[in-house]
């Protein structure tokens, strides 16, 4: 009885401490040497150029945190491992320790607060309609009777069901796996409009084969605050991410790359995405927080 309840007390301190070392982000990463960074394969602040190389506005700014974190913690070296995600696992992957840092284009929102952290917001994101050009569509209003994609695992069509101007709007609604089967769904005619990020959409049109076939109409559906996502319960990571995010604001650095991968042409097709800088991007950086979408409802 005693070697058993011995036992017990052992198997009690040990998930104790993989508890402990799960919510204690910088000591795993000072431990193994090694840290593992969420990105995404098709998005427009985070994608892949194949052969395991990942880029983008939000992975490069991610990559800079790290390098910060390696400083704080006096590591010489740090293994950066990247972890594609999707809209369905991104979530899941952080909670269980698999990934430890998030920089891909996920919307903070208070239902995900319940899961996760969030870094301050570093884009604010206006979610849109792109649609073929020669399509007629020009509005919400326009989508009656049309098909619409989106990706699985996001909420625009929800937000378009939601939106004041799409009562009495039927339209069928269909899914892509990923963002770029998304677009694929509008290139192929199999949808007449794909609702999304602006900034994926004007990202996968800048990357197709005719981007002036495409255009990005209508009203903004919502805007979205977007950061970099965290384990819960882990403030000294949590300031860790943040103190280095605020500097990037502060020494213009965020600015820069920002124009990097927006104004400039990027890689693979060496196309410009055109999407200057907005107002509410840049007032998130001028009052750095981590408040939900919610926070911007429009009153």
């Amino acid at each position: 009885m005693n070697k058993h309840l011995l036992a017990c007390a052992l198997l009690g301190l040990a998930t104790t401490g993989a508890f402990a070392q799960a919510s204690d982000t910088l000591s795993k990463i000072k431990s193994s040497g090694s840290v593992t960074l969420g990105v995404r394969e098709s998005s427009g602040l985070s994608f892949t150029l194949g052969g395991g190389k990942f880029v983008g506005f939000h992975t490069e700014m991610g990559e800079r945190v790290l390098a910060d974190v390696q400083k704080l913690l006096g590591l010489s070296k740090l293994e950066t491992k990247y972890q594609p995600v999707t809209s369905q696992n991104r979530i899941p992957l952080v909670q269980n320790g698999t990934v430890d840092l998030e920089c891909g284009s996920t919307t903070n929102n208070a239902t995900r607060q319940k899961d996760v952290a969030f870094a301050v917001t570093t884009y604010v994101e206006e979610v849109r309609v792109a649609v073929k050009a020669n399509s007629g569509i020009q509005s919400v209003k326009d989508l009656v009777g049309k098909t619409v994609a989106t990706t699985t695992g996001t909420t625009s069509v929800q937000t378009l069901r939601k939106h004041e101007r799409a009562n009495g709007v039927d339209f069928k609604e269909i899914y892509g796996k990923d963002h770029a089967d998304s677009f694929l769904l509008l290139e192929s005619g199999r949808a007449d409009a794909f609702v999304m990020d602006g900034s994926i959409l004007a990202a996968n049109i800048s990357k197709s084969k005719a981007p002036a076939d495409y255009k990005i109409v209508g009203e903004v559906l919502s805007v979205e605050p977007i950061a970099c996502m965290l384990r819960k319960d882990d403030p000294a990571f949590q300031k860790a991410v943040d103190d280095s995010v605020k500097r990037q604001i502060k020494d213009g650095s965020l600015a820069k790359l920002y124009d990097k991968w927006f104004m400039q042409p990027i890689p693979p097709a060496n196309v410009k995405i055109g999407l200057p800088l907005s107002e509410a991007t840049k007032a998130a950086w001028a009052n750095p927080n981590n408040k939900p979408m919610e926070d911007y409802a429009k009153k």
